[in-house]
């Protein structure tokens, strides 16, 4: 079994020590692996064979044991042991009687010994034992492992859970669904490196795996998020088999007739959610006299649900959509004669992508729910504004992007609770808080290791964090503690209601913002509440987004150029809280009349590009995406992202991708597109 660690292990670290944490079972399955790695690149065979030995020995309760016995198999093969590889791979087979790769290697094994009569019968056991696994049963008991790896994190036994989703991945490496839910609880758990390769799961696995969303928090490759994006919407969307039994009607001519625009906002997140708050005002501020505006609801029931009976009231028509198909609320969208068409969702949950690509409207926008691009042929436009997609990154996107002055629009109606008191919430009176609300999936490794530094440069000050399950936070504290800074340092703000939340999140003394994938609505609602928030802008839509809300709020010298320029920046204000109180006093001072918060203005501007859409459509001049080689680029982007470059300029970016365009087309040629691929070499 191969591992490509993001972290590499200190190949110094003395072995008594890692024969201690194997001992005590302090030393995860992951950790073995890319340990016993590390000892065997250096030359430390006989260590890496120890290792394994003891590991073995005292973890003998571990449900992936049978890896174990695998991987310590391969290391006396490496270290010239045949008879202690096969007694190994057969204790391996012991404890997964299917576990093929075992059968493979032992049966290898028996044939470089001359018993070529053994080997075979080593593989007919094999064979024999698999002869009844038809699709069908292969099938089902794949589904009944994501089930019950499904069942099991909702019980909260997430260990339990991955082992279920691990055996699923082995079964079937190739169907994304266990993967990307793996990949997902491992996030959240802070499970770092969170992609583990072995012999069953390559790299390309876990790529191929990954969410358009979940890709946003591994990398920041814009090209790569476009790709991935075009790849899902292509094989997992796809073309309707039934779009002929939509008729779609022409673009109707409405410029200078005085009657309204009829446009449509669809999603699932109409409620109780971040996006859901931030549309509120907005649907309300809408110039009926202009606009008609319909709401097509596609998620769970929410009965009781104050923002959404807040959004029923706010727009001309509300459809709940929820309970029918994608093609009758196709048709519904027709009857409705909607004129520009809102996807609100994108690649979120509960989307229903499928309903646009009936195209049931003549304008299709990608707009407030999804950080990215969505890559089919049929979202024609896009809002954004201008620091998340800055005109020369405008190729990383399909769409036509249009722009507002923020993309995160407000509610200032939203409920705040009073302020409590710092001892109140659970916080040091005077002591410097840095604080980051962004849920746990978001944080890396390289930015974990970040504010560790922050933490070392400032003594006595805390990092607030939103508490995720107890595992995960003790987690966070082990790692703090391992590098030299108290656990106690590290707080987490439980669960509140979202009033209670927002109100004690200016208790804080800096936010600290996430890297790839950065805040979103959390900076939103950090700066209204007059907490600075310190970002760095990257190159994607999800890196770029909590800069946008930053200069929003007009206080643009929180955007950091890079990692070590965060780090300075945080440091300098820890250390000079007078610096800070003025950027605080900056945000206090502009709170009702920085962009951020100007919503009549967001309103208009919305109605102002739906009609520039209308018209473009009723002259002909509806744009076409361009998905051009878009195949290429994630072939390129699933081998660079595997590189784990966390940070680089965009000019260092660029040259990568040209380079492996170059490569591939003097390979075979290369159609030109209209991104980084003109015909020339870089």
């Amino acid at each position: 079994m191969t591992v490509s660690p993001s972290t590499v292990p200190d190949p110094n670290a003395p072995l008594l020590q890692l024969l201690l944490r194997a001992r005590t079972q302090q030393l995860s399955l992951a950790d073995l692996f890319q340990t016993a790695e590390t000892l065997a690149s250096a030359g430390q065979k006989a260590a890496a064979v120890e290792l394994y030995k003891t590991w073995i020995a005292f973890n003998d309760a571990n449900p992936l044991l049978h890896l174990a016995y695998f991987n310590y198999g391969v290391a006396l093969s490496s270290a010239g042991d045949i008879a202690g590889a096969m007694h190994a791979l057969r204790a391996a087979i012991r404890l997964s009687p299917l576990f093929g790769q075992a059968h493979i290697n032992l049966g290898r094994a028996l044939e470089d010994c001359g018993l070529i009569g053994d080997a075979v019968q080593q593989w007919r056991v094999f064979a024999d034992a698999t002869a009844e696994m038809t699709p069908d049963k292969l099938n089902n008991r794949l589904l009944s492992l994501q089930h019950i790896g499904r069942v099991l994190e909702g019980a909260g036994q997430l260990d339990e859970a991955e082992v279920a989703l691990w055996q699923a991945m082995e079964l079937q490496p190739s169907r994304p669904e266990a993967a990307q839910h793996w990949i997902s609880l491992r996030a959240r758990q802070c499970k770092w490196p969170v992609v583990a390769p072995s012999m069953h799961l390559t790299m390309r696995n876990f790529m191929d795996a990954m969410s358009s969303m979940t890709i946003a928090c591994y990398a920041d490759d814009p090209l790569f998020h476009l790709a991935k994006a075009y790849r899902y919407g292509h094989r997992t969307v796809g073309r309707p088999a039934d779009l002929a039994a939509l008729e779609r009607r022409p673009v109707r001519m409405k410029t200078g007739t005085g009657q309204r625009l009829r446009i449509g906002y669809v999603s699932s997140d109409l409620r109780q959610h971040a996006v859901g708050f931030a549309l509120s005002e907005v649907l309300e501020l809408h110039d009926k006299a202009t606009v008609e505006v319909f709401a097509y609801y596609c998620g769970d029931p929410a009965p009781i649900d104050q923002t959404q009976a807040r959004i029923k009231l706010a727009v001309d028509h509300w459809r709940d959509i929820s309970g029918v198909g994608d093609l009758e609320a196709a048709r519904q969208i027709v009857d409705d004669e909607i004129d520009v068409l809102i996807d609100v969702n994108g690649y979120t949950k509960n989307a229903r992508t499928r309903i646009f690509a009936y195209r049931p409207a003549p304008v299709i926008v990608n707009f407030c729910g999804y950080p990215g691009t969505m890559a089919t042929p049929y979202h024609q436009y896009m809002i954004a504004d201008d620091v998340i997609v800055p005109p020369e990154n405008e190729l990383y996107y399909t769409e036509r992007v249009l722009r507002i002055a923020c993309n995160q629009p407000v509610d200032r109606k939203r409920a705040v609770s009073p302020r409590p008191t710092r001892t109140a919430a659970g916080l040091p009176e005077e002591t410097f808080v840095f604080a980051s609300f962004n849920g746990m999936q978001k944080i890396t490794a390289p930015c974990f290791a970040r504010w560790l530094a922050i933490l070392h440069a400032t003594p006595g000050s805390v990092l607030w964090l939103l508490a995720g399950d107890d595992s995960a936070n003790e987690r966070l504290r082990k790692m703090a503690s391992d590098a030299g800074i108290a656990p106690e340092r590290l707080l987490f703000a439980g669960k509140a209601m979202n009033p209670d939340h927002l109100a004690r999140i200016g208790l804080a003394d800096l936010f600290l913002d996430t890297f790839p994938y950065g805040a979103h609505s959390t900076a939103a609602d950090a700066i209204t509440q007059g907490l600075p928030v310190l970002t760095v802008a990257g190159k994607s839509f999800a890196s770029r987004f909590c800069a946008s809300i930053v200069t929003a709020a007009g206080v643009p010298e929180l955007v950091c150029e890079g990692p070590d320029e965060y780090v300075r920046k945080a440091v300098a204000f820890a250390r000079d809280p007078a610096s800070l109180k003025a950027v605080r006093d900056a945000i206090e001072h502009q709170r009702e009349t920085a962009p951020l918060r100007d919503m009549p203005a967001l309103a208009l501007r919305l109605e102002d590009l739906f009609w520039q859409m209308q018209g473009e459509a009723e002259r002909g001049e509806t744009p076409v995406p361009d998905l051009r080689n878009l195949d290429i680029y994630y072939e390129i982007g699933t081998e660079l992202a595997a590189q784990g470059i966390e940070f680089e300029d965009e000019a260092a970016y660029r040259a990568r991708y040209r380079a492996e365009l170059a490569a591939l087309d003097a390979f075979a040629p290369l159609s030109p597109d209209a991104r980084l691929w003109q015909g020339d070499a870089p």
